[in-house]
């Protein structure tokens, strides 16, 4: 079966656009990076780097630190499909994070794009 074309892609090359989409809605570069770190385990140094490094997505993903175990309550829809319903456990990790990205540029409250109670 072939590759996706997202996992080939440069983690670098999306950053922008995701830091685009959430300063546009009024958010700032570090609530991103927080909701990222949050979500992979990296520290701030370490995404920095992974950022550096220019590291695709399946990459940035298998070198995670610390999967959050509470990503596993993020659900809803994103690109039209179900998240929940995603089999491909390296596709669900890429939803996952389009997923609290567009929370966070939606203006959800941090509380809650971070699954605490």
């Amino acid at each position: 079966m072939a590759q996706h074309r997202i996992y080939t892609m440069i983690f670098a090359g999306v950053y922008p656009m995701y830091l685009q989409k959430v300063e546009k809605k009024g958010r700032t570069q570090a609530e991103l990076d927080h909701v990222i770190r949050w979500l992979t385990g990296y520290s701030q140094p370490q995404l920095e780097s992974q950022i550096d490094a220019r590291t695709n997505f399946e990459e940035f993903f298998a070198q995670a630190p610390a999967l959050n175990p509470n990503r596993t309550l993020i659900t809803g829809v994103i690109c039209g499909v179900r998240i929940e319903e995603i089999e491909d456990p390296l596709m669900r990790e890429v939803r996952y994070l389009d997923k609290i990205v567009d929370e966070l540029a939606k203006g959800r409250p941090m509380e809650k794009i971070l699954r605490q109670s």
